[in-house]
């Protein structure tokens, strides 16, 4: 039975497959990158920032030669920017310690910065053909329906059956078409809410089919809870330049820029947040708040809305950073160029449409 599913399997990827970048060379740095960018990602929008990361940094030795700041800014919209410059740290390493080239086996990928032991079997099955199973959420599904395993997927005993059941379905030599036959399989037929079980060409292996609790498999984890919190920031412009900070490496979006601010606290409104946060982040006194907007978005389980504003500068005092590691005075041009968290990246989109507005109807 298992060699026959694993060969319906792989017949279904060859006919089915889609035409992604990286299947076109499966060199290892292209499996990487499109691995990394794949976490937390939608396919489509994966597929549209590799090619753009492809385009500025076409192989291991760019991107280590690429300052950091430019990394984040092509990474700007991912999300996890811990993920960005876990790859800029690995290709420094990968070009002064191992010529730029990639190791092969799981063992050593995992030594590099950023790659945990799911990407390193995935580089190493697809990029150099290494006969190990890789297990995500779509190869999760595919076996909890297929053998109809009613615990949780992310209970260790079960992570370890599923795994089990990978190793014994991989045909020796065939990592690479297998590993992406069953996630695209997962991906496109064996979907979490409308599988394609009439035209599945595996269905009369499917356990849980003939139980009819397709809909109930895979068994998840009841979602935490989201967390709901209100910001300030304050855009300060003086003599045609904006200020901004670069937050801490240790940070929640470490080095990434922002316009100074911080969390509503209980009891305040956000234009007094605003004025409290400047003076506590870089110890410049602001007032006259004059709001822009809000801007939502999420991070984990947090559901933040940023509310922005037009402060003014009381007086032109010395900066004295506490929350940040570094700011500028810049130009619009030159903030644009920087890359921001996703609220503040919503900001300065939003603002640049005002400034491209207000000048085409001044012209």
């Amino acid at each position: 039975m298992d060699n026959t599913l694993s060969h319906l399997l792989m017949d279904w990827f060859t006919r089915h497959q889609r035409d992604l970048p990286w299947r076109r060379t499966y060199s290892p740095y292209h499996v990487w990158i499109s691995e990394i960018m794949l976490q937390q990602t939608q396919m489509e929008r994966g597929v549209e920032y590799f090619n753009r990361w492809m385009r500025k940094l076409p192989d291991v030795e760019a991107l280590a030669e690429a300052r950091e700041d430019d990394v984040l800014k092509l990474w700007e919209g991912l999300g996890y920017y811990s993920r960005a410059r876990n790859l800029h740290r690995a290709a420094c390493i990968l070009c002064s310690v191992h010529g730029g080239c990639f190791p092969s086996t799981p063992e050593e990928l995992q030594k590099l910065p950023g790659i945990g032991p799911y990407t390193a079997r995935a580089i190493a099955s697809i990029a150099f053909e290494r006969d190990v199973c890789v297990v995500d959420a779509n190869v999760e599904r595919v076996c909890s329906r297929l053998y109809n395993i009613d615990t949780p997927v992310k209970n260790r005993d079960t992570r370890k059956r599923i795994e089990e059941i990978c190793e014994a379905l991989l045909p020796p030599g065939q990592a690479r078409i297998f590993n992406q036959a069953v996630m695209e399989f997962g991906s496109l037929l064996c979907s979490p809410r409308t599988p394609g079980c009439p035209v599945c060409p595996v269905r009369e292996f499917c356990a849980a089919l003939r139980e009819g609790v397709v809909d109930q498999r895979p068994v998840l984890r009841p979602p935490a809870k989201p967390i709901f919190l209100d910001m300030a920031t304050g855009v300060l412009r003086r003599e045609g330049r904006f200020f901004v900070q670069k937050r801490l490496s240790d940070d929640v979006w470490g080095n990434l820029w922002e316009f100074p601010g911080g969390v509503v606290e209980q009891g305040e409104s956000p234009e007094q947040a605003v004025i409290r946060e400047y003076l506590e982040e870089t110890g410049l006194t602001v007032s006259r708040p004059a709001p822009i907007g809000r801007f939502k978005h999420s991070y984990t389980r947090y559901r933040i809305t940023l509310h922005a504003f037009f402060v003014e500068a009381e007086t032109v005092a010395p900066v004295a950073l506490t929350a940040a590691q570094e700011y500028r005075w810049s130009t619009w041009e030159e903030v644009c160029s920087l890359a921001f968290p996703a609220g503040h990246r919503k900001l300065v989109e939003h603002l640049s449409l005002l400034r491209k507005f207000e000048m085409e109807t001044n012209s």
